[in-house]
């Protein structure tokens, strides 16, 4: 008897391990965003930390520490707006959306186009 009621612990034991792995798991998944959570959310800390309007994301992709961006960022207003500055910025979020890390990596009219390669 004693035999058997061991052997009926350890499995409820087990059971509950197994079920608070399972319990685990689908509450990560829960908080997993969608990439358009990701993409709002990383535009909305980068407007944040730079004090500079968000005007689109040009790159997106997921990586295995997160997501990489690349954001398109009104740097300097101008009349025409043709002649506005924009900047495009590397930005980095992990894999619960906080932006871990950001750099800019072009400065541009709005107006210019990027110089063809190779002709």
């Amino acid at each position: 008897m004693a035999n058997t009621r061991s052997t009926q612990e350890s499995q409820s034991s087990r059971n509950a391990d197994s079920q608070k792995k399972t319990d685990k798991e689908s509450s990560v998944a829960d908080k997993r965003q969608s990439p358009m959570e990701v993409l709002r959310n990383a535009c909305a800390q980068l407007a944040e930390l730079t004090g500079m309007a968000v005007e689109g994301a040009s790159a997106f992709e997921q990586t295995e520490d997160g997501w990489s961006l690349e954001v398109e960022v009104l740097e300097l207003e101008r009349v025409p707006d043709t002649m506005s500055l924009l900047a495009s910025y590397q930005v980095e979020v992990d894999s619960e959306g906080q932006l871990t890390g950001y750099r800019r990596v072009r400065r541009y009219e709005r107006g210019r186009s990027d110089p063809h390669r190779g002709r």
